[in-house]
């Protein structure tokens, strides 16, 4: 147990958050793994801690764009004072500004802990491949709900499995790459 005995307000602070990093990470695995026996005769516990994290932030980010499409936005244009965005390019900046760190949080803590890479190094690439995650979901978005005249939210579910698929072999192949993985 991390007890806070610090001095400092900065580290008391610092403590703190690293007190209820351990805690949730703790938390987050064993939640995770008391699921596992059930699939251990199908899958690799880290390729199901990665199907837990993913369809955890998944079912996220899909219910903020939901909800922001729908609820903030009301279908509407956003107009900001250098640019218009269309209602579902608006739900998708806001619910990436949230799901991409808490992302990065489970692939980093709870996916691929055995990776011994620094971590600013791991956040460029885990930003490299998400920037072809947004890339895939704009296009895959405009190309479906504009072209094609779907509707915002099976558009999204399509293209999140699209994406979903990509940031997968992605991330195993490049972000989080380990010995193992080689």
């Amino acid at each position: 147990m991390l007890k806070l005995r610090c001095k400092k307000p900065q580290n008391l602070i610092f403590a703190a958050v690293q007190k209820l990093h351990i805690t949730i990470q703790s938390l987050l695995l064993s939640v995770i793994d008391w699921f596992y026996p059930l699939f251990r005769r199908f899958m690799r516990l880290q390729t199901f801690r990665y199907a837990a994290c993913g369809g955890f932030n998944v079912t996220l980010d899909i219910s903020l764009f939901l909800l922001l499409h729908d609820w903030v936005f009301k279908a509407e244009n956003v107009v900001l004072p250098f640019i218009t965005l269309k209602p579902h390019t608006a739900a998708f900046l806001v619910s990436f500004c949230i799901t991409f760190p808490v992302g990065f949080y489970l692939s980093r803590y709870v996916v691929w802990q055995t990776v011994e890479m620094k971590k600013r190094v791991q956040l460029f690439r885990y930003f490299v491949v998400v920037l072809g995650c947004i890339l895939l979901n704009y296009v895959c978005l405009n190309l479906f709900v504009v072209q094609w005249g779907w509707r915002a939210d099976m558009a999204k579910i399509v293209t999140t499995v699209i994406v979903v698929l990509f940031s997968y072999l992605a991330q195993r192949n490049y972000s989080f790459k380990s010995a193992v993985n080689q």
